[in-house]
């Protein structure tokens, strides 16, 4: 039976309801709602189930990869968008205008499925070329992304050319004309709007990330992400606004990996007076044995030394000729052990304690490991427990931190000159 039969039939049986048009096209855009209802959970509840355990069962990865995108989930929701499209004209005596109205919209929402299906169907493609060895050296993520915004694009001309009923080719004939005005009234907007696809499809910032900008005074937590703006809430509690198109333009360091590795780093360095450096004396070994930290340490070294030595029993003669152990170098061992068992620092992340080159400041230690926590106050106490201890435990092994002379120091050297020339004289 056609189409124009069946909505000739309804509007008979509307004329012979005594003035009762409007009961019957209720009715009727009831029952094409219910339709369309039934439909979109027989597709969600019966057809996307049976089709992905098709797909699941398959050996192959691409229907795999299609299915995690949701290009099926997006596909299934165009079953009820046309009932809507071809049922609206069965409907008696509704409005032609609005009808068309209605047919329209729902062929626009077609449109723009398609769009996203086509969008979705494309990262699916970018997972699997991923997964080749040559995906590291040759990636096709630019290539993908202009394939999105070319999709979208035409998505745009199709919805534009199917609501005012004219045909795309026309659209795109008048769109040169105006595409200077577009781009000056509207550059801000244009310039914000491509950022906001390129921080969306590389996931670059989101609500609640740490991000860093010097050059714009940023450094605090992301609060709004919209098209021409990101706010910014710095750790003093002031607000940053921060144009959308500025994160694309400038360099922006996002914390967010330190977040979600569980983990913060400490880098750190003692500047250890180069005076206070020696080798250790017996006296010195024998203090330094009491360190639990240090009889594997000890142990090790001792084994090492006795056997480098072996090789050459000449050495033994003199000590400048054998290897011994200094006394930075014991601490440093201890630095190391001391950081791998403490309760508080990831060990499972990079942990090393290391020289830096010599200045007129000393000889800096560095102290490289992380704490097993970015909650910034807890951070903060870890790192000052641990160096608390470190500078407090320095002197036990010989060794002086380097600093700048202050006043106290000054007049300690001053007394002490004075006490010197005194018992001279």
């Amino acid at each position: 039976m056609q189409p124009e039969s069946i909505k000739a039939q309804l509007e008979a049986l509307a004329a012979q309801s005594d003035g009762m048009n409007w009961t019957v096209t209720l009715g009727v855009l009831a029952g094409l709602a219910v339709l369309a209802a039934l439909v979109d959970w027989l597709t969600a509840r019966i057809g996307r189930p049976l089709l992905t355990r098709a797909v699941r069962a398959s050996p192959t990865r691409i229907d795999d990869a299609l299915l995690a995108h949701g290009v099926i989930r997006q596909v299934s929701h165009i079953a009820p968008a046309l009932v809507i499209h071809f049922g609206i004209g069965l409907v008696p005596n509704l409005h032609e205008t609005l009808a068309m109205v209605i047919g329209k919209a729902a062929l626009a929402y077609i449109v723009l499925v398609v769009a996203i299906a086509v969008s979705a169907f494309l990262s699916a493609l970018n997972d699997l070329y991923e997964r080749r060895p040559a995906a590291r050296n040759r990636p096709i993520k630019g290539y993908i992304q202009l394939g999105k915004i070319i999709a979208y694009a035409v998505a745009l001309i199709g919805i534009v050319a199917v609501l005012i009923g004219k045909s795309p080719l026309v659209l795109l004939g008048g769109l040169g004309a105006f595409a200077a005005v577009l781009l000056l009234v509207f550059k801000d907007t244009i310039l914000s709007l491509v950022a906001s696809v390129q921080i969306a499809s590389n996931d670059m910032v989101r609500v609640g990330d740490w991000i860093e900008m010097p050059s714009l005074g940023v450094d605090g937590d992301v609060i709004d992400i919209a098209l021409h703006t990101i706010k910014v809430q710095n750790f003093d509690k002031t607000i940053v606004t921060v144009p959308t198109h500025r994160l694309i333009e400038d360099s922006v360091k996002n914390w967010r990996g330190m977040s979600d590795s569980g983990g913060r780093r400490i880098k750190r360095a003692m500047f250890v007076d180069q005076g206070s450096i020696g080798f250790l004396d017996d006296a010195t070994r024998a203090k330094l044995g009491r360190f639990a930290l240090l009889q594997s340490h000890f142990r090790r070294k001792k084994a090492e030394l006795d056997e480098w030595n072996a090789q050459a029993p000449e050495r033994g003669a003199e000590p400048v000729n054998a290897r011994r152990l200094t006394n930075i170098g014991c601490f440093r061992a201890y630095v190391t052990a001391y950081l791998e068992s403490h309760p508080k620092v990831d060990h499972g992340k990079t942990l090393m304690v290391r020289q830096l080159a010599p200045g007129s400041t000393g000889l800096p230690l560095e102290v490289y490991c992380f704490a097993a926590t970015t909650e910034w106050g807890a951070y903060e106490g870890i790192q000052a427990d641990i160096f608390d201890h470190l500078l407090a435990i320095l002197p036990e092994f010989g060794l002086r931190l380097f600093q700048q002379p202050g006043g106290g120091d000054v007049l300690a050297g001053i007394a002490a000159l004075r006490a010197r020339s005194e018992a001279s004289a």
